[in-house]
């Protein structure tokens, strides 16, 4: 499925808000926080100039945050960076004074911060960013996991001290069991999605995310004519497309969201023009992405820059994971897990359409930026599709 997008907001500016939090000097603020992070490290950009040729671009570009803070997604940089900014306005409040990232390890904050506890829903890779942002200043975490989510993925968040809680059902009903169960007890809730009245924390989770754009564009030799972003609730889309509408202006790439064909919330948000819960249907390999509901925030801005909105199918997922584990000419093997090479799967499908690729405007000039989201977060799964394990991928190009 694909259509572009004709909502009556599009190439409208973004709103004074989402501007501030995915602006200039949001995304600054989330990189000071990130620089205090004793295992941070920039993440490979690679260039995959076969599969370029294949595709008839002029190039492609990959940027992996499989290696990501130790936690193997892109949601390292969100979770955690929230929980940190709340920990420091929490103790900004109880000391009366400002409170610099520098103190968080300081005994006063870390006093404040034992008392104060942190909860999500989570698919997976949430859930082990915010533990470990809890993990880092003391806090406590309480992280609820649907039916779907597979126990290693279960065992990986637990290890950072998490209390694990199991909810019947999907994504979107864990969401609501932890906001029930967090207001009841007064936890705060750290949400990578968004709902009417709450809107600034999952604010803080994207703007995390716009340290992706910084990275890659520091690398880039040209900035990129399109992007391909997958999307779960919207979130990072959102995060990437609005950092990069920021910074570009006129200049921005073409924003293509892509989403599983089984659980397309944004996509049918999109040909609604409005916000839609979509119904369950089968469940996706791409574990990560199977969400019903839009962010309310993620959709404001795609609603804006989305350019067009496009599926794929669960064969085109594992495809692109063996695809990266196995590359052809010179191009480099990349640990892709199930979620994580969607976007790609979008670039592949569209460059083998003739109407797709002539909407989108891909030629021999293009150059495309792909985030390869997670790598093998369940290496297990990984394995069982790849018919090798994430170290054996990686031990082919070393």
């Amino acid at each position: 499925m694909f259509l572009l997008n004709r909502h009556p907001d599009y190439r409208q500016p973004l709103t004074e808000e989402d501007a501030a939090t995915l602006g200039i000097a949001g995304a600054g603020e989330a990189e000071r926080f990130l620089a205090a992070r004793d295992n941070h490290a920039e993440t490979p950009l690679h260039a995959l100039p076969a599969l370029a040729g294949e595709l008839g671009i002029g190039s492609l570009h990959v940027k992996d945050e499989g290696k990501r803070l130790g936690l193997g997604s892109f949601k390292a940089l969100g979770g955690a960076y929230a929980v940190m900014r709340l920990v420091l306005e929490e103790a900004g409040k109880r000391l009366g004074r400002a409170v610099d990232v520098a103190e968080l390890q300081s005994p006063e904050v870390k006093a404040i911060a034992t008392q104060m506890t942190f909860a999500c829903a989570t698919d997976g890779n949430h859930g082990r960013s915010v533990a470990q942002g809890a993990g880092l200043v003391g806090a406590r975490s309480v992280i609820f996991v649907h039916s779907g989510v597979s126990n290693e993925r279960v065992a990986a968040i637990a290890r950072f001290g998490a209390e694990m809680v199991r909810v019947a059902g999907d994504y979107d009903q864990s969401v609501r069991e932890v906001a029930r169960v967090a207001a009841e007890r007064g936890w705060t809730v750290v949400s990578d999605t968004s709902w009417p009245g709450y809107e600034r924390i999952p604010g803080l989770v994207i703007q995390g995310y716009t340290i992706i754009v910084r990275e890659a564009l520091k690398r880039l030799p040209e900035p990129p004519t399109h992007v391909f972003l997958q999307a779960g609730v919207g979130g990072f889309a959102a995060a990437v497309a609005g950092h990069l509408a920021i910074l570009l202006g006129v200049a921005r790439p073409t924003v293509t969201v892509v989403e599983p064909a089984r659980a397309a919330c944004i996509y049918e948000t999109a040909r609604a023009g409005r916000p839609v819960t979509i119904a369950h249907s089968k469940p996706t390999v791409m574990a990560m992405l199977e969400c019903y509901e839009p962010s309310l925030v993620a959709w404001r801005v795609l609603s804006r820059i989305g350019d067009a909105f496009m599926t794929v199918d669960e064969e085109d997922a594992v495809s692109v994971m063996n695809r990266l584990a196995r590359p052809s000419g010179n191009d480099p093997a990349i640990v892709s897990g199930e979620s994580g090479g969607a976007g790609l799967a979008g670039l592949i499908r569209a460059a083998g359409d003739r109407k797709m690729r002539a909407a989108l405007g891909l030629d021999g000039n293009s150059r495309v930026l792909i985030v390869n989201s997670e790598g093998a977060t369940d290496p297990g799964r990984y394995a069982e599709l790849v018919g090798m394990a994430p170290g054996d991928v990686l031990l082919q190009t070393a």
